[in-house]
């Protein structure tokens, strides 16, 4: 069996073998209901401190993050959740998790289910097909910036051995975090004039942060509000035991930022990223976006007198939020007791070429590299652009803001529900030839459409992802995009415009590594390639909350024709109402 215990907060060794043994014997209970893994879940509203301000948030069980998911490659996961918000639909994406064979339980809502109305119970059934590091959260509006997410664990199958060495296995997630709740932020997104989200008030991790109260104004705040001896905003602790190497699955789930990740006085060492094994690079920090997992080894061999800093920082936007702290304890030590030593402050949050360099080193491990095929038959170039429309802000692709039907895709494409999205095909490219990416455009002229692209299955599709100036001179931000349903091959980053011509000659068709979520960074390109063999409807789009809502997207559809029967709890809303429930 290949799970490891998971270090908490304990003062003695005795305490630790105690724990581990517990533990494992729990453990050892769930691999006997024979690779299926049931939780009942619950969402609710709930008032909650992570970072010492009390606000309303989205909880599963009472939690945020929710549950951490345990399972085995090759395990049945079934998620009965029961949406108890007061009144807000609700979704929830298994992010990195491929759906083969259950496009419907993708949890996109608009795109492969409708929403979970207030009072309704819906179940998700899904297979956990390779091992590595996930996540989950919501997928409607913006509703991850309320604390709707968590942590899945796929371990390997029994007799099956990774090719990296680690005596515990600990998830932490790293997440910015706001005082406005996602549908004030909405709002303002929505609005004319514009109201932008801003920069975030604290930075969590593993759902805990600090935000220093004695900056609010005191006359306008309710008593209480603020906090700082609240116990939900005391740091987090990872616990460790001298010469223990610890497996540290790193996810972001931040709503606007980038982060840079450090543990004082440590090194780690990469081994895997979104569930595919990455040929092993040390590191003193890692550059992580929105969306992204990876798994580091840290070895537990500094000088155990004293704690340590474990920090974020935010990376790619000028820094208006204080830095993200835990502690990173020795386990003789008392784990509340700060370090004697000043924060890390990580590198240069404009520096983006270090963080360039650090994207193209990663590479697929040696024995686990899968070769993408050496061209593709199709090549779709996106440009990212910052628009207006009637006086509205919006994020675009190709100048085109993406907006979601009342019928979700699946339904409407599967049942030949007739025209209830656009039906002319997205644009391929934009003007290779004139466009400026340097310059700030007038992009006054955009419009919506929530029209797809329609790939032939089982075809090689090549994704350009070009980045530019945005509506503000001299600006241009990093974008993390992520594809659902599918890993793609990474077959290489460059600066300024992409050249159809010359660049795809220097791709990396050797051991480029493979992903769900990758960065295209400032005024830089980024290319991908996939298969486009897992029938079904899949959501591509920035893991930038603001972003998406604001309509930087696609969807790809392939294969429907071969999806099965659909389940008739994923409809509800649009023409699937009349269509299945007369």
């Amino acid at each position: 069996m290949n799970f490891r215990p998971v270090m908490y907060l304990f003062k003695a060794p005795l305490m630790l073998l105690f724990s581990s043994y517990i533990i494992v014997s729990l453990l050892a209970l769930q691999r006997a209901e024979a690779g299926i893994r049931r939780y009942e879940w619950e969402v609710k509203n709930e008032f909650k401190s992570p970072d010492c301000y009390q606000r309303q948030v989205i909880t599963i069980n009472g939690r945020t993050p929710g549950p951490t998911i345990l399972a085995q490659q090759g395990d049945t996961i079934i998620v009965e959740l029961k949406n108890s918000l007061f009144v807000e639909n609700v979704a929830i994406h298994w992010h990195g998790i491929r759906q083969i064979g259950t496009p419907w339980s993708d949890g996109t809502a608009g795109v492969t289910q409708c929403p979970i109305l207030p009072g309704e119970t819906f179940t998700y059934k899904f297979v956990v097909d390779k091992a590595g590091t996930y996540l989950y959260h919501g997928h409607y509006g913006m509703q991850r910036t309320d604390g709707l997410y968590g942590s899945i664990q796929v371990s390997v199958p029994d007799g099956v051995t990774e090719p990296f060495a680690y005596d515990y296995d600990q998830s932490i997630i790293l997440t910015d975090w706001y005082h406005k709740s996602s549908t004030e932020q909405a709002i303002g997104l929505s609005s004319k004039p514009f109201g932008w989200i801003g920069e975030p008030q604290s930075l969590l991790i593993q759902g805990r942060g600090t935000f220093n109260c004695s900056t609010l104004n005191s006359l306008a705040i309710v008593p209480g509000l603020c906090n700082t001896s609240n116990p939900e905003c005391s740091p987090y602790v990872l616990t460790v035991v001298p010469g223990k190497v610890y497996r540290l699955r790193i996810s972001s789930l931040t709503s606007l930022s980038a982060f840079n990740f450090e543990i004082e006085g440590h090194n780690m060492t990469v081994v895997e990223s979104d569930g595919n094994y990455v040929e092993p690079f040390i590191i003193k920090n890692l550059n992580i976006y929105s969306g992204e997992t990876y798994s580091v080894l840290v070895k537990a061999d500094q000088d155990s007198s004293r704690n340590y800093w474990a920090t974020s920082n935010v990376v790619s936007r000028k820094p208006q939020t204080p830095t993200g702290l835990a502690i990173f304890n020795y386990y003789q030590n008392d784990p509340q007791k700060l370090p004697p030593t000043m924060p890390t402050t990580g590198p240069l949050w404009n520096d983006s070429d270090y963080r360039l360099a650090q994207s193209i080193a990663i590479k697929a491990r040696q024995g686990y590299i899968h070769p993408p095929p050496r061209s593709s038959d199709r090549v779709i170039i996106l440009l990212n652009t910052q628009n207006q429309i009637d006086g509205y802000l919006h994020w675009a692709v190709n100048n085109v803001s993406f907006t979601l039907p009342s019928t979700p895709y699946l339904i409407a494409l599967k049942d030949k529900l007739g025209n209830v999205f656009d039906q002319k095909p997205p644009p391929q490219k934009y003007d290779l030839v004139n466009y400026d990416i340097f310059k700030k455009q007038d992009n006054a002229n955009a419009t919506t459409s929530n029209s797809i692209y329609k790939l032939q299955f089982n075809s090689t599709v090549d994704i350009i992802l070009q980045n530019a100036n945005t509506m503000t001179p001299n600006n241009s931000e990093t974008h993390p995009w992520h594809l659902h349903g599918h890993d793609f091959w990474v077959l290489g980053y460059g600066k300024g415009k992409f050249d159809p011509n010359n660049d795809p000659k220097k791709y990396n068709l050797i051991d480029p590594i493979m992903k769900n979520t990758v960065p295209v960074h400032p005024y830089a390109w980024t290319a991908l390639r996939f298969r486009a063999n897992n029938p079904g409807v899949w959501a591509f789009h920035c893991h930038i909350e603001a972003h998406l809502f604001m309509g930087m997207g696609v969807v790809f559809e392939e294969g429907v024709n071969k999806v099965g029967k659909l389940p008739l709890s994923i409809t509800g809303c649009g023409k699937s109402k009349v269509y299945y429930r007369p």
